[in-house]
């Protein structure tokens, strides 16, 4: 571990104040990745800024539907009723990640910032352009079965490791940000991550400085409530980041689909839904045949990698299981 200097800070505009202007400053909030990158060498902050005593840990309704604040913890997010019965997609999301423990302690904000758990990126002795910019992708040519099957490029390949951010895409979210002067902007959660292209180093489209406070969830979205379902594939059954998931949610009227949303996860560098898919479903009758085309919709502009081939056939067949499992529930 690399000495660094701690503050804990009780309001915004401390926060914005300790880290604005310090290139290697980074907000703590609840340290379950931070943590462990630095202990592993990979994250190095000269400055931690503790926001955990910030207001931001209410889960109420809003103008526009339901606010989730930056602070709460994912396991008070699950179990929060305006979130289980309105939004359980997001519930069966969140408690498919991590462990109790960890659920306890990370903040729903800080979940949607978790690095890749790519292990190029991980051992300090491979190069890696997220870790080191320039030095090359190790996963590229290398081993890369958990790796990207779409919108990977020569210089990165990793993928986006969330549960929770899956389904906030298929929910239409947006992330309510706090810059260091103190104005606040609402950024679809769809701009929040972003590519590799030449710069893999930056997981996001945010600026230094900038706080996600509340997660917006439109009250639109909440039609999808009686039929979604969160499907994560993975090498075991607990405490494992995905292979392939799939958050899939329909809104049904007489047997028939009016709306549809499919985000696959553990394919791309950020959640990856399929307007293709989508557009496969709508209008359609809920059945196993519609679903079947939707998949292969979904996964007709993969590009896998050497070792990473079996994604495609594996989300194909994630993506029936979790619609048949999102029109049979109610």
């Amino acid at each position: 571990m690399r000495p660094f200097e701690y503050l804990r800070v009780a309001d915004a505009a401390s926060a914005a104040s300790a880290i604005g202007g310090v290139p290697g400053a980074q907000f703590l909030a609840g340290g379950s990745n931070l943590v462990d990158l630095m202990k592993e060498d990979i994250e190095r902050p000269t400055r931690l800024v503790d926001i955990r005593q910030l207001p931001l840990r209410q889960i109420q309704r809003s103008r526009a539907g339901l606010s989730l604040g930056a602070l709460a913890t994912n396991t008070e997010t699950a179990n929060h009723p305006l979130v289980r019965e309105n939004y359980p997609l997001l519930t069966q999301a969140i408690v498919a990640g991590a462990s109790g423990q960890l659920r306890n302690m990370a903040t729903n904000g800080g979940n949607l910032l978790q690095r890749t758990r790519c292990n190029y990126f991980y051992d300090t002795a491979s190069p890696c352009n997220k870790r080191e910019p320039g030095t090359g992708c190790g996963a590229r040519e290398g081993l890369n079965k958990i790796h990207a099957v779409f919108g990977w490029s020569d210089a990165c390949v990793a993928t986006y490791p969330g549960d929770m951010a899956n389904a906030l895409y298929a929910l239409d979210a947006s992330v309510r940000v706090r810059a260091t002067d103190g104005r606040e902007r609402l950024v679809p959660i769809a701009d929040l991550h972003r590519l590799p292209g030449d710069t893999p180093q930056h997981d996001t489209n945010l600026a230094h400085g900038d706080l996600i406070v509340a997660i917006e969830l439109p009250v639109a979205s909440a039609e999808f409530a009686r039929h979604c379902h969160y499907l994560k594939v993975r090498d075991r059954s607990s405490y494992a980041f995905a292979m392939v998931s799939v958050a899939a949610a329909l809104q049904l009227e007489g047997g028939t689909i009016r709306q549809a949303r499919v985000v696959l996860g553990g394919v791309a560098h950020k959640p990856w839904r399929s307007a293709e898919a989508e557009a496969a479903l709508v209008g359609q009758r809920a059945d196993e045949a519609v679903f079947a085309k939707a998949a292969q919709a979904a996964l007709s502009g993969a590009r896998p990698l050497a070792h990473n081939g079996y994604k495609v056939e594996l989300g194909q067949r994630s993506v029936v299981r979790a619609l048949m499992r999102a029109a049979q529930w109610v």
